[in-house]
């Protein structure tokens, strides 16, 4: 499985948390504060896409700018 995904530029590392038995994942490089959780691997992808599209909704909603990816904690989350 991938382990890092990109969507419309943003950007996320999947983890597996044994504790809670579920893939989890937040949005990098934005001081936000977006996560998501998926029930297998193959939900994780899609629930990120999800993630995503709930935070640029949420700003549009607010009239905030969503903010865009920190590049240098991208690279870092790798």
């Amino acid at each position: 499985m991938q382990e890092v995904f990109e969507y419309k530029g943003y950007w996320t590392k999947i983890r597996y948390s044994i504790p809670d038995g579920k893939w989890t994942g937040k949005i990098e490089g934005i001081s936000d504060f977006v996560n998501f959780y998926g029930k297998d691997s193959d939900d994780i992808e899609k629930e990120f896409h999800e993630a995503v599209e709930d935070y640029l909704e949420f700003c549009e909603r607010v009239g905030k700018q969503p903010e865009k990816p920190n590049m240098e904690e991208i690279k870092n989350a790798r």
